[in-house]
């Protein structure tokens, strides 16, 4: 009998813009302070892209960059890119088309994946049954938003939540066994467009004066419904992931949850019986950076990880759309 391909991360890299917009900036902006949004999110900083002209497929192609250089990865050899993004350079084409011809990758394709908060999950997922099936076996997953570009820096509520970031991870294909992307299980409530949206600029409601005027173009959240479905969702999964492949507190080295606010993430670990010390958490420095979060908490704790680690990744977006997937990580860092 042949062995299972199985699919590996063999690298991360990651980029995060330089200006750092703190919780004392945004008291000048709104009305809000320090104590109000660490004690409600638990974010002091965040990351915002603030040069003219620049994307969010200027930071995707920030980390594939580092990312292949890291890992010196022929670019010829990678056989697909897939950005994971809420907030695409255009409506199209693809932003990872973009990132692919900056990069100059000649024997890939490219295309966007569109599932929020999610993305990186999702796009995670679909990438390693595309190498599974043995038709690729190198793929680039970056997850990454320009946050700044569709939030209200007039509402108190949501402009203290989100930055900007992307990281990027390269896929491969293995013969080992036991190792890499092991099991997922992924939902869509289906119900969830009335609590969390960007009203305008779509086909139901294309741009206009009245939009503009109205402001229209920005994110629109309903905190406390969001919050709920968040920590029952994102909780139940990890539950049944852990629960279907036996692991328990004492099995599982590392969650790395969707970066969205302190107190699901906590919900989550006491639900789970783990310890704060095995959740990697960056929510506190980069804030939410929607398909960003799970890769650059990646990225940032590469060094932790130890081949072998089992990994718990969970996260929860608009739509309502939620998940939790099982990784059991394959290399150390150097």
């Amino acid at each position: 009998m042949n062995n299972r391909i199985n699919a590996i991360i063999t690298g991360v890299g990651g980029y995060v813009p330089d200006y750092v917009l703190t919780n004392e900036e945004l008291s000048r902006m709104v009305d809000t302070n320090d104590e109000w949004i660490m004690t409600r999110v638990g974010i002091k900083e965040r990351r915002i892209l603030t040069e003219e002209g620049l994307g969010t497929s200027y930071m995707a192609r920030k980390a594939a960059k580092q990312l292949l250089q890291k890992t010196g990865t022929d670019p010829d050899t990678i056989d697909a890119v897939v950005v994971a993004t809420s907030t695409a350079d255009y409506k199209f084409p693809s932003t990872a088309s973009i990132v692919l011809g900056r990069l100059g990758l000649k024997n890939a394709y490219a295309f966007d994946f569109w599932a929020a908060c999610c993305g990186f999950l999702f796009a995670l997922d679909q990438a390693a049954m595309m190498i599974q099936s043995g038709r690729m076996k190198k793929i680039i997953v970056i997850g990454a938003d320009k946050m700044s570009s569709i939030v209200d820096y007039k509402d108190r509520q949501t402009c203290p939540l989100f930055g900007d970031g992307a990281a990027a991870v390269l896929l491969e294909a293995t013969d080992e066994q036991d190792i890499g992307c092991l099991d997922s299980y992924f939902r869509c409530d289906g119900k969830g467009l009335p609590f969390l949206h960007l009203k305008a600029g779509g086909s139901v409601c294309p741009p206009s004066y009245f939009t503009i005027d109205h402001r229209l173009h920005y994110l629109y959240q309903e905190g406390r419904t969001v919050f709920r479905y968040a920590v029952t969702n994102m909780s139940d999964d990890c539950a049944l992931v852990a629960e279907r492949n036996g692991l328990d507190k004492d099995s599982i080295q590392w969650v790395i949850p969707h970066q969205a606010n302190m107190r699901i993430i906590e919900a989550v670990a006491k639900r789970l019986e783990v310890s704060m010390d095995k959740v990697i958490v960056n929510i506190e420095h980069f804030g939410n950076t929607s398909a960003a979060t799970i890769p650059l908490a990646i990225w940032e704790n590469e060094r932790r990880l130890r081949k072998g680690d089992n990994m718990l990744f969970t996260a929860f977006g608009a739509g309502f759309v939620h998940g939790a997937s099982y990784y059991k990580w394959a290399y150390d860092a150097e």
